[in-house]
């Protein structure tokens, strides 16, 4: 009898990451190693970056002494003057499987077909550190049909879960499509045709009324859960962060996923012990997550969701003259769908020319998290001297749903201006009168001078037909 379920096929899922409309760059490609002194029950990082283009074809080595337990990813993005650059990050983890100094290798990534390596490092494990235990998960269990248990009592079931019951519009919860295996599983099982599977899978269940972030699962690796008292591998094979668009239920169908299961001969053959294998379906419960509406507020439909707080960076002076360019940057950091921002509502005041902002994005998604920045770089031209409060210009209203209110994010900079006022040279730009003024003062007829000129033009026509045409006569006649 086998205690153990056979992983024999690796799903390669595309990631998917805001189709935004990319300019075409070169791909530069680089791999490199994270910290190299680590808990036990933390992370080593094999990281994978890539600028302009997105990573595709990739693998990591194996390390020896650790375990390959997933890969996070994140996107950064910056607009400038319409022109759009992009950042991609692949980190593949590795946990340790026991205490101890390791001497790692420079390990070959494989990437766009070609290989990169990181540089050779020895990686210190100390003793596990302890931290609270976020795992808080719905997970459901399936009657047992005892005509499927030939040979082995299988204990595994297949669970499509949310980590929310209930959400705020625009706010985000986890969807996660996964398998589980208990520790007592007698059962052979094994992985068929995930890709496929799992595209019909998710055009069941994911809801068309959210905006996702997937976390990009490219390999199925076991994790170990604890549910219900019991000890879990869970194998994920979907997981993305979903933000609702309006305030309907999200309605998550029950979905299927077939494996394959072995089955073992009672007695042995010369031979040895023969297997058969067999289709075993597995059956998720249905799901709702109910979406409320945002509370009342001028500003309802306009505003973003999430759990932000303000970065300030005036920029390299708060103290200038009128009439020269400064930079100010209104950083908006947090936890929420960083996509969803959009540029800060501007107050235009005869004080300062604003010109439109250049805008950087990063998201990152990792443990079950979606989090990041997004940065608005204003290009500004003070016209007065004098004080300037930056609160007056900028601001940014935003829902909390830990909090469930409203709040601002609201700049606490002030410019210090000095200077002659710029109003006279904006009037004097924008005068226009002085042209049009003499076009009203001069006379409407031709002067004498005109005359004269109009006179020999016309002349020099008439001689320029008259030997053209000269020209073709005397042609004409030697030709005949």
């Amino acid at each position: 009898m086998f205690f153990a379920i056979k992983i024999k096929q690796k799903c390669f899922l595309a990631g998917v990451l805001w189709a935004i409309g990319l300019l075409a760059q070169a791909q530069d490609i680089k791999v490199e190693l994270g910290k190299t002194e680590i808990a036990l029950n933390e992370n080593l990082q094999v990281i994978l970056s890539s600028s302009g283009g997105q990573l595709s074809e990739y693998s990591f080595p194996d390390i020896a002494g650790f375990s390959k337990q997933g890969i996070s990813s994140s996107s950064n993005m910056t607009v400038i003057n319409g022109s759009v650059s992009q950042t991609y990050k692949l980190i593949q983890n590795y946990r340790a499987s026991r205490e101890g100094t390791y001497n790692v290798p420079a390990l070959s990534v494989k990437a766009g077909g070609k290989v990169y390596r990181t540089n050779a490092a020895t990686v210190r494990v100390t003793a596990a550190r302890q931290y609270s235990n976020p795992f808080d998960d719905f997970w459901s269990t399936e009657e047992e049909d005892p005509a499927d248990f030939v040979s082995g009592r299988e204990d595994a079931f297949f669970a499509v879960t949310t980590n929310k019951d209930e959400v705020f519009q625009g706010e985000g919860f986890n969807l996660t499509i996964a398998f589980y295996i208990s520790n007592r599983n007698q059962a052979v099982l094994e992985f068929y045709e995930v890709g496929q599977q799992l595209t019909e899978i998710l055009k069941k269940v994911k809801p068309a009324n959210c905006w996702e972030e997937n976390f990009g699962i490219e390999e199925i690796t076991p994790s170990m859960a604890n549910l219900g008292g019991k000890t879990y591998r869970q194998y994920k094979i979907y997981q993305a962060t979903l933000y609702p668009l309006d305030d309907q239920p999200v309605k998550i169908p029950a979905a299927e996923l077939k494996m394959l299961k072995y089955r073992m001969a009672r007695t042995q053959s010369f031979f040895g012990t023969g297997s058969t294998r067999d289709f075993r379906t597995f059956y998720s419960k249905p799901k709702t997550v109910k979406v409320k509406p945002l509370p009342p507020h001028p500003l309802r439909d306009q505003v973003a969701v999430g759990n932000y707080k303000l970065v300030e960076k005036p920029g390299n002076n708060n103290r200038l003259n009128t009439g020269q360019s400064h930079n100010f940057l209104f950083e908006i950091t947090g936890e929420g769908n960083i996509a969803a921002i959009t540029e800060p509502p501007l107050n235009k005041r005869p004080e300062f020319e604003f010109y439109p902002p250049a805008v950087r994005q990063q998201i990152n998604r990792a443990n079950g998290v979606v989090y990041g920045d997004k940065v608005f770089t204003y290009q500004l031209i003070p016209n007065e001297p004098g004080t300037y409060a930056m609160s007056d210009f900028l601001s940014m209203v935003f829902f909390n749903p830990k909090t469930a209110k409203y709040d601002t994010l609201r700049p606490q900079t002030k410019l210090f201006v000095q200077g002659e006022s710029r109003a006279n040279n904006a009037i004097r730009d924008n005068d226009q009168g002085g042209f049009y003024d003499a076009i009203d003062d001069e006379p409407n007829e031709l002067a004498s001078g005109q005359r004269l000129d109009m006179l020999k033009i016309l002349g020099n026509l008439v001689l320029l037909g008259f030997i053209v045409a000269t020209g073709v006569v005397v042609f004409y006649k030697r030709n005949k």
